[in-house]
C-alpha cells in the first residue's frame, strides 16, 4: 500500500496542513484500471485541492495493508484475468468493504468492480463468480457486447456522459436505484433503460472514459459526502462555482453529448 500527499493549491481556503486531509483509496489499480479509471482518482484529487483541502492518495492491491483512514474509494474495470487476480483478496476484504458501504463512505465503482460489488457474476458457461454483496445487483455474461457512447439522465446529477464496453449485463435488485435513465446507448443491460446503480453513497457504473472528468457533479457528490463525514462540513454549489472553473468541462460535455452512439 502506498500513500502520497498532494498539497492544496489554495491554502487560504483551508486550515493548516494536516487538519484538512481527505484520504482517497484506489482499489486494485494494478489490475483493475484498463479504461483510464485512474483519471477518476485524479479528478477527485484536483477538485479537493482547488477547494482548499489536502488529498492523500492511497492504493490497495492484493497483499497490501489496508489503509486505516479512508474517506473516498475509487475502483475501476479490468479484463477477466485482472478480475481473477483480485477476486480472492476482494472476498477476504468483503466484510470490511460492506461495513464501509453501510457506514456511507462515498465510493465510485466502475465496470468490473461494479459487478463484483454485487451478489455474483454468472458467466455464459454457467459458472458463478461470487461478489461481496455490498450492493443489490446481479450480473450475467452474454454473447452481446455493449459498446459505444452513452448519455443517461439523472435527477440528481443531470446528464451523465461516458463510454461503455462490456458483455456482462447487470440487473438491479429492489435495494438499489439506477444511477440514471439511458437516452443514448444501453447502460446496464439490453432489457431496461437503466445505467449504473445508487446505494447509500455508492455509485456503480459502466461508464469509462474516464467518467469523472466529464461528470464533475458525480465527483462533487463523492467529495461532498466525504467532507460531511470527516469534518461535518457542507459543500455548496456556490463554493464549487467560486473556486472551480468548469468552463472547459462544460464545453467538452456539450461536444460529447453530440457524438454518435
Amino acid at each position: 500500500m502506498s500513500a502520497q500527499n498532494s498539497a492544496a493549491q489554495n491554502p487560504d481556503a483551508g486550515g493548516q496542513s494536516g487538519d484538512r486531509q481527505v484520504h482517497i483509496l484506489q482499489l486494485y489499480p494494478r489490475d483493475m484500471n484498463i479504461y483510464g479509471d485512474f483519471g477518476n482518482a485524479l479528478v477527485v484529487q484536483r477538485r479537493l485541492e482547488w477547494l482548499g483541502y489536502e488529498p492523500v492518495m492511497h492504493t490497495y492491491d492484493p497483499g497490501d495493508e489496508f489503509p486505516k483512514q479512508v474517506d473516498i474509494v475509487i475502483g475501476g474495470g479490468g479484463q477477466d484475468s485482472g478480475q481473477d487476480k483480485i477476486h480472492a483478496d476482494l472476498l477476504q476484504q468483503g466484510e470490511r468493504l460492506r461495513s464501509m458501504v453501510e457506514d456511507e463512505v462515498p465510493m465510485l465503482m466502475i465496470c468490473g468492480l461494479y459487478q463484483l460489488f454485487g451478489h455474483c457474476f454468472e458467466t455464459r458457461e454457467g459458472q458463478r463468480i461470487e461478489g461481496i454483496g455490498a450492493i443489490d445487483v446481479t450480473t450475467r455474461g452474454t454473447d452481446s457486447r455493449l459498446i459505444g457512447n452513452v448519455v443517461a439522465r439523472s435527477e440528481e446529477f443531470g446528464e451523465i456522459i461516458g463510454y461503455e464496453n462490456h458483455s456482462g449485463q447487470t440487473y438491479l435488485g429492489s435495494g438499489v436505484l439506477p444511477l440514471g435513465t439511458v437516452i443514448k446507448g444501453e447502460g446496464n443491460n439490453e432489457q431496461d433503460d437503466h445505467e449504473g446503480a445508487r446505494y447509500k453513497n455508492v455509485v456503480g457504473s459502466y461508464l469509462h472514459g474516464s467518467m469523472l472528468p466529464k461528470n464533475p457533479a458525480v465527483a462533487d457528490f463523492l467529495i461532498s459526502n466525504a467532507l460531511q463525514r470527516r469534518f461535518g462540513e457542507e459543500l455548496s454549489a456556490e463554493t464549487v462555482a467560486e473556486r472551480i472553473d468548469d468552463t472547459l468541462t462544460d464545453q467538452a460535455r456539450t461536444t460529447a453529448v453530440k457524438r454518435p452512439r
